[in-house]
């Protein structure tokens, strides 16, 4: 890349980082009924511009397999007329969510005469940098809009022309509603100078930024960020079957957490068993074994169970995004508990069991962003939590946590009022 290409690629990111900040301070004040026209309006241009996004989407996939991208990465980047159904009812899911832009969160008097309330307010702008999976750009996309923000939305190269199809639905529905277009922007070339140009921060136009991809992404997006970040490194899921478990049920839902999509971050990536039951393990790996799943298990796994591959240590603590699962006998709760704060990634864990005691001290115990019981962690997704659609999970702990949805991307601020109080 020549100098003049980056001069370009950086003056036309600062127009885009102003244009943002412009139409964030219209969105602000923007009625919830127009939010939800707008949001309507794009769900009725998806659906209407299926042909054309195939055709895109095609383009892509042709792209994504030169390149040699894993089967778990095509599987993200893959459309279809049920794919792009399900965008478009979740931007209309999005749409008919509550709007949380002037909620009061709380309010209170002071014996002084301050009536304070603290409202949600929107962040302002945005900025989501993912990979291949290009129903991210109308998820984001709704999900700032929704919560009074302004979206600058980087799509992975593999995805480029997908991403610019959804995006056009997008913006007839900006248009339709009579808002301003560029409140969701879509950085139009696939050159990486863009990414470091929005990492920046566009000379203080974004105010925060949502990787939504691999480790390679966000460690990138974690140490060149000027800006404060959501973000989480690796979906590395467990669901542990406790010695009482309904057998039958860990069967059902070891082989729904692991082979529903095993591409994405809710995919259980580990399962551990209840030394104390040994006789629950062959049932789930042989079950996991006829949908065609790679057990690799530790030697008490391996004696409990057949056509079990022996595990090394890195399968333990490892994203697979692929047909095989990491499994080891462990000593109870305590011992589950043990496992997962040594080799997870604070996503989500699960407790297969009938008892409520030790299903509440796992609960108490761990610190993940989602715990379940008895649930497959193919439901850490924002839309099946009824907040319509997620930009990701976010496995920090400050400000936002787990499926980042329209409430999530919001901030507060406080409105005082009195009758002329002062302070002596």
């Amino acid at each position: 890349m020549t100098d003049n290409n980056s001069a370009d690629i950086s003056a036309m990111m600062r127009a885009v980082g102003r244009d943002a900040r412009d139409a964030a301070a219209i969105l602000a004040s923007t009625s919830p009924e127009v939010k939800v026209r707008a949001l309507q309006a794009a769900a009725t241009a998806l659906r209407a511009s299926v042909p054309a996004l195939l055709e895109a989407n095609a383009r892509d996939v042709a792209y994504g397999r030169e390149k040699g991208l894993t089967d778990a990465m095509m599987d993200r980047l893959i459309l279809n007329p049920e794919r792009i159904e399900a965008m478009a009812k979740g931007l209309e899911a999005v749409a008919e969510s509550t709007d949380p832009v002037g909620e009061v969160i709380a309010e209170w008097r002071r014996p002084n005469g301050l009536h304070i309330r603290r409202v949600r307010t929107p962040l302002g702008v945005i900025g989501v940098i993912y990979e291949s999976r290009p129903n991210v750009t109308a998820d984001a996309g709704a999900l700032c809009l929704k919560s009074g923000n302004a979206a600058i939305l980087r799509g992975g190269s593999e995805s480029f022309h997908s991403a610019t199809a959804i995006h056009a639905a997008l913006v007839e529905g900006l248009r339709a509603a009579d808002l301003p277009e560029t409140a969701i922007q879509l950085v139009p070339t696939r050159d990486r100078a863009a990414v470091g140009a929005l990492l920046g921060g566009l000379e203080g136009a974004v105010d925060v930024i949502v990787p939504r991809g691999g480790r390679s992404l966000v460690e990138r997006v974690q140490s060149d960020a000027r800006v404060p970040i959501f973000a989480h490194l690796d979906g590395i899921c467990h669901l542990y079957i406790d010695g009482a478990a309904d057998r039958k049920m860990a069967v059902d839902l070891a082989v729904n957490a692991k082979m529903r999509r095993t591409g994405i971050c809710g995919a259980a990536e580990c399962l551990l068993f209840d030394r104390a039951a040994p006789d629950a393990v062959a049932p789930v790996v042989a079950a996991l074994r006829a949908a065609g799943c790679e057990v690799r298990g530790d030697v008490d796994v391996q004696n409990a169970a057949a056509d079990v591959v022996p595990a090394t240590d890195a399968d333990f603590g490892h994203e697979f995004l692929d047909t095989i699962i990491a499994a080891r006998m462990v000593d109870g709760v305590h011992g589950a508990i043990a496992h997962i704060r040594e080799f997870g990634s604070s996503h989500t864990e699960c407790i297969v069991t009938e008892d409520d005691s030790i299903a509440a001290t796992f609960f108490a115990r761990l610190d993940s962003a989602i715990l379940m019981r008895n649930t497959s962690t193919q439901f850490a997704d924002g839309g099946e939590f009824g907040m319509g659609a997620e930009i990701g999970i976010a496995t920090g702990k400050m400000h936002a946590r787990g499926p980042i949805g329209a409430e999530q991307l919001t901030s507060f601020k406080y409105l005082v009022e009195s009758k002329g109080a002062v302070r002596a």
